[in-house]
């Protein structure tokens, strides 16, 4: 069909990748950049001359912004959190959000001029460097994809503690918590609107060549990882409150395991090896495995409430598994440390923090046996099944906004006649 041209990874160098991208509380994938486009060229014979200088506008300064501060968002260091990377963040989200409503007149009521303009991202998860497609409707899954990226941005800067005034050890302050936790919902739901919204609008061709960074396994993973992330702060805080009970901290730290379960299933078998693609699988993993460490933990400690020496047993059982998989997720989080681009793991706080100190201490007084007696592998063989819990916690639901007024003008279309 011609729709779309991708670009091989050895030719030329416009891929702009990072050594290191500092500390990493949540993962946020390469930002995708947008290529300049001439959309006078291609739309100037059908639509007034106002609004092709107005999607230019609006489209450039996206470009310019993307251009030069993808570097820097990507790079994240605590002490520009709430200076420069957070107004970055901010102005480069409103920059999408005001371009949304004016591109979506190109898809209005199937217009054929979604298929006029070719544009082209450069990737940064695929083995092509880069991605053009003449298609409004993967222009919109990319800014749509972009929002994302930023939000999740926007979340790990507060998620990154910081010294307190007080000289104690560094944390995450409430409020940065619960504003996080508002802040990947809305990521997840910008996700979750490109699976069911945004995909079906690509015919199946065009679906297929898209590149991984818009696979829909990935759209689908980045949008369970925020919700993770989300039940892990909300995890943090029950261990904070005093109301909190066991069986709360345990059903949340169980729906934690099925969302990066939910997460790891979806990118299984997709192809990503490439840098940033390898990075996020590592990370999937990591998370994961640190997820069934507090899951077992607090399985086991309400297994201990039984009175039976076959609960006593089992809680034993689950509390080993716990410790094993706190070990084997320090080894997981090194692997993805050092993963290219390299990144620093912050501070322990939190959730970890408080399972990093409980799990081998509750583990050793609860195991009273000879150790040695039992390996990784038979550990894993008796440790008990977690309990399975519905998921609770549910992206935003975001909704594309209206096309802009300046479609609905008489104008608009130029028809047989011309300025």
């Amino acid at each position: 069909m011609g729709c779309f041209v991708s670009t091989p990874k050895d030719s030329g160098g416009k891929r702009r990748r990072p050594g290191n991208i500092g500390e990493v509380a949540v993962f946020v994938p390469g930002l995708r950049i947008p290529k300049p486009v001439d959309f006078s060229e291609s739309l100037g014979d059908h639509l007034c001359k106002s609004l092709v200088e107005r999607l230019s506008a609006l489209r450039t300064r996206i470009v310019v912004m993307a251009g030069q501060e993808a570097p820097t968002i990507t790079r994240t260091r605590r002490r520009n959190a709430t200076q420069h990377g957070g107004s970055t963040l901010g102005d480069l989200l409103q920059a999408l959000e005001d371009y949304l409503p004016v591109l979506l007149g190109l898809v209005k009521d199937g217009s054929p001029l979604q298929h006029k303009v070719q544009f082209t991202w450069i990737n940064q998860e695929d083995d092509s460097e880069e991605m053009g497609m003449y298609s409004a409707w993967y222009e919109v899954l990319s800014v749509l994809h972009l929002m994302a990226a930023l939000a999740l941005s926007q979340a790990n800067l507060l998620l990154l503690p910081r010294t307190s005034t007080d000289g104690y050890l560094p944390k995450v302050s409430e409020e940065s918590r619960r504003s996080a936790i508002d802040i990947l919902l809305k990521a997840a739901g910008y996700l979750d609107c490109a699976v069911r919204h945004i995909l079906p609008q690509l015919p199946p061709e065009l679906r297929r060549d898209l590149p991984v960074d818009l696979a829909e396994g990935v759209l689908r993973a980045l949008c369970l990882q925020a919700l993770g992330q989300g039940v892990d702060i909300q995890l943090g805080l029950a261990i904070d409150s005093t109301k909190a009970t066991l069986a709360v901290k345990r059903r949340l730290a169980c729906e934690m395991v099925k969302y990066w379960q939910q997460a790891q299933d979806n990118i299984t078998n997709l192809p990503l090896a490439n840098g940033w693609g390898e990075k996020h699988r590592f990370y999937i993993k990591w998370k994961y495995i640190e997820a069934k460490a507090g899951a077992y933990y607090y399985h086991g400690l309400i297994l201990d409430e039984g009175n039976t020496e076959k609960s006593h047993g089992m809680a034993v059982s689950a509390l080993q598994a716990a410790d094993e998989y706190l070990k084997e997720s320090k080894r997981a989080c090194e692997a993805f440390s050092t993963a290219v681009p390299l990144s620093r793991t912050p501070p322990l706080w939190g959730t970890m923090k408080y399972l990093s100190e409980k799990i081998p201490k509750d583990t050793s007084s609860k195991v009273r046996i000879n150790r040695d007696l039992y390996t990784y592998e038979k550990i894993m063989e008796t440790a008990p099944t977690l309990p399975d819990f519905a998921l609770a916690l549910k992206p935003d639901e975001y909704q594309l906004p209206e096309v802009d007024a300046s479609w609905n003008h008489e104008n608009a279309n130029k028809g047989h006649h011309k300025d």
